[in-house]
């Protein structure tokens, strides 16, 4: 039931289609009910005794009454496409707006590919069933009732035989329908994993070719695509006893009413007319049993898609706006205060433990640690991307969790590890900083981030079509394009996670150069594998296992922190660089 009320919630501006479909469908059913009864008067009061006039007036009557069947067909799925696609377009926009506002933490619940057929398979499900349920399930039962009536009202004896039929047929109909849909539940997650494997394979086209996996890919994509299959036929298997059932129930029903009928008939109990329409009302009757026998099988596999829709659309951001938010961020000074956090609450080591540091509004923080220590999460905690279990972090002198989400984001900019353009121009990028910014604005964004002199090289300079996930751009142009993007928002605290990696060290002095000039009362914090990009830092921050390690200058650091110094001297005596992995 709540499945139903949730999802019958986001029918809203299509409630009139979806109550007149019905009624069309009503309307159809009621002229096509009425149209045997006259082929029957036709034979047994025109052409019996030779009532010509009788026989023209009521084939006129048929063919009017063919004419509104007609016009209320066309009408029902009018309005039923009208209904069933307005439907799913408000299905995918409540989707899409519930998941644009979760944290990292309800993202972390759903796959990227299980969000996808969500939002495109799951929702095609359910906007067929329902264009099904507003004209077929409402037709074929007003049908089945309308012609049962009438087939008592002609001879309750025979009609017996068609209401045997269906209460077999119904029965035989339900069990198979409930044996299919575990298996059609089964294949939606499976669709997941599909989904997953095509995604991860385009997006990751280059690295597959580079390492030579087509293979293992193709091998991965045939894996998933089989279990798909397989499923889709255990379901196929037992919903093909629907025909062969249905079949021997028309055909025995039409051979007992046919035997029957001719008795009857020769005795004067019934006329040949109504054997006819008792014969057209069979066939009515068992051809709509047809049709509920789809409506179940679309129902099996529209329960396990509205059941999915409804986890996402049920899902509740797990940060939140205050009842009385801030909406000024007074500077950039920043406080960890007995911070702790953990990604699963029932996790027994915490990611970070008991955090505890001051930062002055304008300093340049530079932070530094091995693969796990936790330097992402630091600064996630930062722009609220993820909520503190224990303990506060203050911006500007007040919690995090007072600031309206708006505010405190665009006034605590980040630069994630994972750098992502979209398609469109460089401005258009430029500009998810601030949609109102200049070219003059975004042109001195870039030269701070040292991506005006690549741009200009661009035959189209700033109006450069990027790809999806900026496949045209290198590894640094990208970089260097998403710290201009973050610099167009002005913000009073920047964080560049990592995200200069792949920029040659004489670009990554020149960056942190314009930092120093151009925003000077920004607060910077640095995340980096290389001393060099934060030896000039105000203070360094080392974090170890999610703990601080060490808090000072570069200087302190190489004389009082051992994991400090042991980084120096590694990357300073030739060896290479201390960790060239990913941060978590």
């Amino acid at each position: 039931m709540h499945m139903l009320k949730t999802l019958a919630s986001h029918i809203k501006e299509y409630k009139k289609p979806s109550i007149i479909t019905p009624i069309l469908m009503i309307g159809e059913v009621l002229m096509e009910t009425i149209i045997p009864l006259l082929m029957a008067s036709i034979v047994d009061e025109g052409i019996k005794k030779g009532d010509t006039v009788h026989i023209y007036v009521t084939g006129a009557i048929m063919v009017v009454m063919a004419l509104f069947s007609l016009a209320f067909g066309v009408g029902g799925a009018k309005y039923g496409s009208i209904a069933s696609m307005g439907f799913g377009k408000n299905l995918r926009k409540a989707m899409f707006e519930n998941i644009q506002t979760f944290s990292f933490a309800n993202i972390d619940k759903f796959s990227t590919s299980s969000l996808i057929t969500r939002i495109t398979t799951d929702v095609s499900n359910i906007q067929m069933s329902y264009q099904m349920l507003l004209r077929i399930c409402m037709r074929a039962p007003a049908s089945m009732i309308c012609a049962m009536v009438m087939s008592f009202f002609i001879s309750p004896r025979l009609a017996m035989i068609y209401l045997i039929a269906v209460i077999f047929l119904g029965a035989a109909l339900i069990f198979v329908a409930t044996k299919a849909m575990k298996y059609f539940q089964a294949s939606f997650k499976k669709y997941d994993k599909l989904n997953e494997s095509v995604q991860e394979n385009v997006t990751g086209i280059r690295v597959v070719k580079a390492f030579v996996r087509g293979e293992f890919e193709k091998s991965r994509f045939r894996k998933a695509s089989q279990d798909i299959y397989d499923n889709f036929s255990k379901a196929e298997n037992i919903i093909i006893w629907n025909n062969p059932m249905m079949q021997f129930t028309i055909y025995s029903c039409i051979l007992l009413i046919s035997w029957f009928g001719a008795q009857f008939a020769v005795v004067g109990d019934l006329e040949t007319g109504d054997l006819m329409a008792l014969l057209t009302y069979c066939m009515n009757i068992l051809m709509h049993l047809m049709m509920v026998a789809m409506i179940f099988v679309m129902s099996s596999m529209s329960i396990a898609s509205g059941n999915r829709i409804c986890e996402v659309l049920d899902e509740k951001a797990t940060i939140t706006n205050p009842k009385e938010p801030v909406y000024e961020v007074e500077d950039g000074s920043i406080r960890f205060e007995n911070v702790t956090f953990r990604y699963s609450k029932t996790s027994e080591a915490p990611v970070l433990d008991n955090i505890n540091l001051a930062i002055k509004s304008g300093e340049t923080i530079g932070i530094i640690g091995g693969t796990g220590s936790s330097k992402s999460t630091f600064v996630n905690m930062i722009s609220r991307l993820y909520d503190v279990d224990e303990g506060a972090v203050y911006v500007g002198g007040k919690d995090v969790r007072e600031y309206d989400l708006e505010t405190l984001r665009n006034q605590v900019s980040v630069v994630l590890q994972k750098n992502v353009l979209f398609s469109g121009t460089i401005l258009d990028n430029l500009r998810w900083g601030n949609a109102e910014a200049t070219e003059e604005e975004c042109i001195a964004a870039c030269k701070m981030a040292c991506a005006d002199e690549f741009i200009q090289s661009f035959p189209e300079k700033y109006n450069t079509h990027i790809e999806q996930g900026g496949t045209n751009v290198s590894g640094g142009q990208k970089q260097r394009l998403c710290i201009a993007r973050a610099l167009l928002k002005n913000p009073k605290v920047l964080i560049l996670d990592d995200s200069t990696s792949a920029v040659d060290t004489a670009t990554d002095a020149k960056i942190r150069a314009a930092f120093k000039t151009a925003i000077p009362g920004t607060t910077k914090l640095i995340i980096s594998q290389r001393i060099s990009s934060i030896q000039d830092a105000d203070r360094i921050i080392v974090l170890d296992d999610g703990r601080v390690d060490g808090f000072g200058t570069h200087d302190e650091l190489v004389e009082n922190n051992a994991i400090y110094r042991e980084i120096y001297d590694a990357q300073t005596s030739g060896d290479g660089d201390f960790d060239e992995g990913g941060d978590n």
